[in-house]
């Protein structure tokens, strides 16, 4: 509770439209859950928490490396990744031939898993997570690590990349994000 509360603090510079707290957001979600979900506690759970890793913002992590979309790294780049167009200019990666190709350093449906996403705050959360054990289930995790990965889950991209059990755990992360929005 107290690193749910102490997001409060912070202004989340890639969601300039919203005006109310953090905290709010996390037990809004997490209601919305219930509502939707009342059997699965664990779901409400990762409502309650999935932005938790936030708090690295609070740590003196700039902005840029905690918040706003995710994606693959080591590949090509897609045009629905936020800002993209005006961003990406200084990303050595853009001048690697290898990283501008669509798998990039990955072979063909090699799974989420196996693939390097950008750093934030969905990252940290989901590694903090498996490293101690934590035992929501395996759609909770993903909802936890690829909340923020637009370019997946809301557009399409990326799924060259996926493998059987990624298709299988993305109707868990949309179904999040229907009952988080």
């Amino acid at each position: 509770m107290d690193a749910i509360m102490s997001l409060d603090q912070l202004v989340d510079e890639s969601d300039p439209d919203v005006d109310f707290p953090n905290s709010f957001h996390a037990f809004q979600t997490a209601e919305g859950i219930r509502k939707e979900h009342p059997d699965k506690v664990w779901f409400q759970l990762v409502g309650l928490i999935h932005d938790v890793g936030k708090i690295l913002a609070l740590w003196d992590e700039p902005q840029w490396a905690v918040v706003g979309d995710t994606f693959p790294v080591g590949c090509k780049f897609q045009n629905s990744i936020v800002f993209r167009d005006n961003t990406f200019q200084d990303n050595p990666d853009e001048k690697n031939p290898r990283y501008k190709t669509e798998y990039g350093i990955y072979e063909p449906n090699c799974g989420l898993d196996n693939v390097l996403m950008s750093w934030g705050h969905d990252e940290y959360l989901y590694r903090v997570m498996k490293f101690n054990n934590c035992p929501i289930p395996e759609e909770g995790l993903y909802m936890i690590r690829f909340h923020s990965f637009y370019p997946w889950h809301s557009h399409g991209d990326y799924t060259h990349l996926c493998n059987d059990k990624d298709l299988q755990m993305l109707p868990w992360v949309k179904e999040f994000k229907l009952v988080s929005s």
